[in-house]
């Protein structure tokens, strides 16, 4: 019985690191298309913010890509999950974060 337990234990560890994955993604995508549309050097911008806030066990293999078109932004952030613990070796899968918004017009 304890090997299932320890089993059940690891999988949901595993599940929970993959709904952090998902929400740092999220988060990561908001803050970077929130600079990008108040910069004039949007991807150079978009993506210091996108790296800004994620911890070093993510930041690793973390891309951010960031566009403008037709004064709107948008910004993709993928992250890789990690297998057991942040930081070790991780899934053959990314997850992405996408945010978009409207780029601010810059007054007198």
């Amino acid at each position: 019985m304890t090997p299932l337990i320890i089993l059940t234990l690891v999988l949901l560890w595993q599940c929970v690191l993959v709904g952090y994955t998902f929400s740092l993604a999220g988060n990561a995508a908001d803050e970077a298309v929130r600079a990008g549309t108040a910069s004039e050097e949007v991807q150079a911008a978009c993506e210091e913010a996108g790296l800004q806030h994620l911890p070093d066990a993510w930041e690793g293999g973390a891309t951010v890509d960031c566009g403008a078109n037709g004064g709107y932004v948008t910004a993709d952030v993928f992250l890789e999950v990690p297998v057991l613990f942040p930081g070790s070796i991780g899934f053959p899968f990314t997850v992405e974060g996408h945010a978009g918004a409207v780029q601010e017009e810059k007054g007198d």
